[in-house]
């Protein structure tokens, strides 16, 4: 007798054959629906709850990627539309909505009792000739000049507008967005534009700032002191608390005089102090620090003349680095 090999973990669940394929297809074909009313100018918006945070888009690619999709088949939409995203910018929702009727066809095809095989390579030919007839009606643009790429990149990011709440001002946002992404360097790294959210105004108060902003972290004593414009300043970016800290619950320190005692407290501020004055001695105008900076070293620094911001989030502090 031959003995079986197991090649999956004890326990573990295995469909397969015409029925697991139409039930892949039919999870698929809801996320479909979910995101089906989004699309064009006219597309409904959705509100999505996440707990205490609540979002209200019809943006294809944020739609998906809030969904908490658990099905296998289901979470390779959310891939396609992730991909789109990442390659184009544009055209997430209606990537998702022609796979999902490419899906629809197929199972009619299937239910038939056609073979999936079949399937794939008619659609993979009639991709052949899709993307030879797409080719054929291309108009290249002209680029030849710093204008008229200008020009087309406005008009591409004014497009991606148009189905959106923004709609309406896509000309002031067309060109804040083809600016900011003029300003990158070659590798045109999109991580490093960063969207700041600010309550109340209106949606034209919105600008651009060439450089890195972040938005004022908590400030302690002596925040007001400190000199707030330096002109090609060295940055000094930390990942260091710059505080005095209680110790901890479990913490225990048995002295047998009060001098001991004395001589702990005296080795905390020592600690301190040396940080304090080792930021110093960089030359640094400005000190940032991801993590807190408490009132001593805020007083400290504003004494010489130096500004000093903790609990910056890390994206910022990362742009900071690469700029």
């Amino acid at each position: 007798m031959q003995v079986p090999i197991l090649l999956l973990k004890e326990g573990t669940d295995t469909s397969q054959g015409k029925a697991q394929i139409l039930s892949n297809i039919g999870a698929c074909l809801h996320v479909v629906d979910t995101v089906r009313t989004t699309l064009g100018p006219r597309g409904m918006d959705k509100l999505i709850h996440l707990g205490k945070d609540t979002v209200i888009s019809n943006d294809g690619a944020t739609i998906m990627k809030l969904l908490e999709v658990e099905h296998p088949a289901a979470r390779t939409l959310v891939d396609i539309a992730k991909s789109q995203d990442s390659e184009v910018g544009d055209g997430t929702t209606s990537v998702v909505i022609l796979a999902g009727e490419f899906l629809k066809k197929a199972k009619e095809l299937i239910e038939d009792g056609m073979a999936p095989q079949v399937i794939i390579k008619a659609y993979r030919q009639a991709c052949t000739l899709a993307v030879q007839k797409l080719e054929a009606l291309a108009v290249k643009p002209q680029t030849d000049t710093p204008q008229q790429m200008y020009d087309v990149l406005l008009s591409c990011a004014k497009t991606s507008l148009n189905s959106k709440l923004i709609a309406s001002h896509g000309d002031f946002f067309g060109k804040m967005a083809v600016q900011s992404v003029s300003i990158l360097d070659d590798n045109k790294d999109l991580a490093l534009i960063g969207v700041k959210k600010v309550q109340g105004g209106a949606l034209e108060d919105s600008f651009l700032v060439d450089g890195v902003a972040f938005k004022k972290t908590f400030s302690y004593a002596g925040f007001e002191q400190q000199p707030k414009k330096f002109t090609s300043p060295k940055i000094l970016c930390l990942n260091i608390e710059l505080e005095l800290k209680a110790e901890k619950d479990n913490a225990e320190i048995r002295v047998k005089d009060p001098e001991q005692y004395q001589s702990i407290v005296d080795a905390e501020w020592e600690i301190i102090y040396e940080k304090l004055a080792k930021c110093v001695e960089t030359g640094a105008k400005v000190i940032l620090s991801k993590l807190a900076i408490g009132d001593l070293g805020t007083q400290y620094f504003a004494d010489r003349g130096l500004f000093c911001a903790g609990r910056v989030p890390d994206e910022d502090m990362r742009r900071v680095c690469k700029a």
